[in-house]
């Protein structure tokens, strides 16, 4: 009789272990997810940054191409002023050279002609001299105009690099302030289910066929429904009615920022059904899945926060093949989650 009590207390602190064990398992599960979540969100983010970057570094290698191009332009006007200098030079020089010429004749017709001659030949060379100055002087104009085009570009192409380097620095504290966030919204969330399944169990303290299991109540599908059925019954509807009242309470406290709702899942034993409302596990579990969230939006809450669930009898908490099994894998869970 000692020895078979014994084996009972023993047996007793085993699945309080395995709660645990399986509590703490699936917060941590629901923290990597979240995770998951939060990478995903930051690398869209990045992307769409990464995008405004690429259009940023091309519009850089424009202006860099653009600068090159009137760096050219600008080398080329300054090779052509200098062969212009050089041209006036020369001109200039045998101006000179017919001035002196012009100067050294003396008096006959013959020498009367050379002079008509040599002055044609000077004003032409003054002409040209002329028109040298007037383009020299038309392509320092331009290089100039070149040279005030090229200081711009400089400009813009440093503004550009300094909107790169911000932009890169933006994305790094981007995602500094996601990660923040996403880590204050997990314990948040985590806050707020402590406060709900404390309320729970304060409201469904002293019950049997109501556990506890990781983050989540279940219930005993006797509780809630007949054998094969998906209608609440009287008795079940006043759990649910007890159970809106926590879940109108935590709807009123938690800020609307985070993104939380109440799963409930349908589960069945493995004993196959076949009627013509419920075809399979499936049509009854999800279908009583859907009678409990309509009771609950009937109290009052949102449905928005809602999410009904079949899962037939592909998901047991007890594989064993026996009646007490069966009971146990009968069952509707509330899960609070994002």
């Amino acid at each position: 009789m000692r020895t078979a009590r014994r084996r009972a207390d023993r047996m007793d602190y085993w699945p309080g272990f395995v709660d645990a064990m399986a509590s703490l398992l699936l917060v941590i599960i629901f923290l990597l997810s979240l995770f998951m979540l939060a990478q995903f969100f930051l690398s869209q983010e990045i992307l769409g940054k990464d995008s405004a970057l690429s259009r940023l570094n091309t519009q850089i290698a424009e202006l860099s191409d653009l600068l090159q191009l009137e760096q050219a332009n600008s080398a080329d006007l300054e090779t052509t002023i200098a062969s212009l200098s050089a041209t006036l030079a020369g001109t200039q020089g045998e101006r000179d050279r017919l001035l002196t010429q012009l100067a050294g004749l003396g008096e006959g017709d013959d020498k009367d002609a050379q002079i008509s001659a040599l002055s044609s030949e000077l004003l032409s060379e003054q002409q040209l001299s002329s028109e040298a100055n007037a383009q020299v002087a038309l392509l320092n104009q331009q290089l100039a105009a070149l040279r005030t085009q090229i200081s711009a570009l400089e400009q813009a192409l440093e503004a550009s690099e300094s909107r790169d380097t911000e932009s890169r620095t933006q994305i790094a504290d981007l995602g500094r302030r996601l990660n923040l966030a996403l880590a204050q919204r997990v314990q948040d969330l985590s806050r707020y289910r402590s406060d709900f399944f404390g309320r729970l169990r304060e409201v469904l303290a002293g019950r049997t066929d109501v556990r506890i299991v990781g983050d989540r109540f279940v219930f005993q599908s006797e509780v809630l429904f007949s054998a094969g059925e998906a209608s609440v019954s009287t008795q079940g509807a006043a759990e649910i009615s007890k159970l809106a009242e926590a879940i109108l309470q935590l709807e009123a406290e938690i800020p609307p920022e985070i993104n939380w709702v109440l799963r409930i899942d349908g589960h069945t034993d493995r004993r196959p059904i076949s009627t013509v409302q419920f075809p399979s596990n499936w049509e009854l579990s999800a279908a009583r899945a859907i009678s409990v969230a309509k009771l609950l939006v009937a109290e009052g809450v949102s449905p928005t926060r809602l999410v009904a669930a079949g899962f037939g009898e592909y998901s047991p908490i007890d594989p064993a093949d026996n009646e007490e099994a069966y009971r146990r894998n009968r069952r509707i869970e509330f899960k609070l989650t994002e």
